[in-house]
């Protein structure tokens, strides 16, 4: 049985109005509490190796990319110095001791110049820490190319003389080229966690999710055989807790069917024998108002009856909306009323159809009552079943609307029951909607009278 929550204002309540950020928040974050839960557990982890990939990259990275370059640097400042001070003739055996000691390859061109600088990249790292570490420890003119090769750095120095000095120098001699692999496990470690998550979590959600689909099917008045507590402690325990409250309520549907199947048993057998007596006393005039008492009585026990059955011991089954609409037209037409009907979306329903068939009867009986025209439109949606039915008659006051549902309500105004009513049909169409999962809503109608919507999950 769907409970109907009172709409309030936020004034009312007393809560504060949400900032344009919380409600941009609210509006783009995931509903489900699979994806949530997943958020909860990608976003830390997202953060945490976003900032020690920043401190790697800014600290370690950029320091051990310093010390290789400064390493590099002294070491040709070294052969500048050996070519400085030895003869020419040494110069063979200085180019020797580079490449063999230093891992150089050096070659000195007399009457050289520099080319013109090569159009570095803004983040490369190594052209920026080689080129302060070059200009720091040997205060010459150079060139430095870091982009041509993806294995050797190039660089030209211009000597006293007009000399140039060309250094080919190893990238990973000066660069620290090993960071990806560190990125590599960060990220494959991150993504096995990650999979790890997704299955724990998939896990743990599935009885959630479970549990509200039995919930939902309960609300609609549908048979749950196959659902039992599982997953975590809480979860179970709040399995555990519906199963005992479908069962109390179930329990207390059948304890007040079978007490009013008694008591409608009792007060036949009581009017039975009323009537007799009627019967054998012979038609006197005096007599024709208990007959009518009687009557009523009879009726009013049928209808209180069927208030409370309200149908559910109905299994779920299909329905074709346009066989409930041939119905209504034909009823109309018995009244002498106007009825147009309109059907969108599939024509077949997943309803108890005998109940609901009841409730569109009930809603309609009540328009042909009061109207000459009245209009009926059917709405097969996607997640809802909408069926609405507009008057001409002369409505019911909004002050009204919610007590006409109360059982054995009359109202004094235009709109009354007449003699042969119960008080009980838009008691029992609500009735109906609400163990279906949805309600009856009534309102102004745009025929000028009243509205009655009836809806239903879909």
């Amino acid at each position: 049985m769907m409970i109907e929550a009172v709409r309030q204002t936020k004034t009312e309540r007393g809560e504060k109005p949400r900032s344009p950020f919380t409600r941009w928040l609210r509006r783009h974050l995931p509903m489900g509490l699979y994806a949530r839960s997943l958020l909860i557990v990608i976003i830390p982890m997202v953060l945490l190796q976003s900032i020690v990939a920043f401190v790697f990259m800014e600290r370690h990275w950029q320091l051990v990319t310093q010390r290789l370059s400064a390493a590099v640097t002294s070491d040709i400042a070294a052969i500048i110095d050996l070519i400085n001070t030895m003869p020419p003739a040494s110069y063979p055996d200085i180019e020797t001791i580079a490449r063999r000691q230093l891992g150089l390859v050096i070659s000195l061109e007399n009457g050289g110049e520099l080319p013109m600088p090569v159009r570095q990249p803004y983040f490369d790292i190594l052209n920026r820490i080689l080129s302060d570490e070059i200009r720091q420890e040997t205060q010459l003119p150079f060139w430095l190319d870091t982009i041509s090769s993806e294995d050797n750095v190039y660089v030209r120095i211009k000597l006293d003389g007009a000399r140039i000095l060309r250094v080919t120098v190893r990238r990973n001699s000066a660069y620290a080229s090993n960071t990806h692999i560190f990125i590599v496990w960060m990220v494959g470690a991150s993504l096995v966690l990650l999979l790890i998550a997704i299955l724990f979590l998939r896990g743990q959600i599935r009885p959630i999710l479970h549990l509200a689909r039995a919930a939902e099917s309960f609300g609609k008045g549908q048979k749950i055989d196959d659902f039992s507590p599982r997953g975590a402690e809480e979860v179970r325990r709040a399995g555990l807790a519906f199963i005992q409250m479908r069962e109390r309520i179930e329990r207390q549907m059948e304890q007040r069917t079978t007490m009013l199947s008694g008591v409608s048993h009792d007060l036949r057998t009581i009017l039975t024998r009323f009537k007799l007596q009627l019967a054998i006393a012979g038609d006197h005039p005096d007599l024709q108002p208990l007959n009518q008492d009687v009557e009523d009585m009879q009726s009013m026990l049928e209808g209180y009856l069927a208030f409370v059955r309200g149908e559910a011991e109905e299994d779920v089954g299909t329905l074709k909306l346009t066989d409930v609409m041939t119905r209504l037209s034909a009823e109309a037409e018995l009244h002498g009323k106007t009825l147009t009907t309109v059907i969108e979306g599939d024509d077949d329903v997943r309803v108890r159809p005998n109940a609901f068939t009841r409730l569109i009867l009930n809603l309609a009986s009540n328009a042909y009552r009061y109207a000459d025209t009245i209009h009926i439109e059917a709405r097969h949606g996607q997640r809802w079943l909408s069926v609405t039915i507009d008057d001409n008659g002369p409505g019911i006051p909004e002050r009204s609307r919610e007590d006409v549902f109360k059982p054995f309500f009359r109202l004094d105004e235009a709109r009354n029951l007449d003699s042969t009513g119960t008080g009980l049909g838009l008691s029992i169409a609500r009735d109906i909607a609400r163990s279906h999962g949805g309600n009856v809503i009534l309102s102004d109608s745009p025929l000028g009278g009243l509205r009655a919507v009836a809806r239903v999950p879909a």
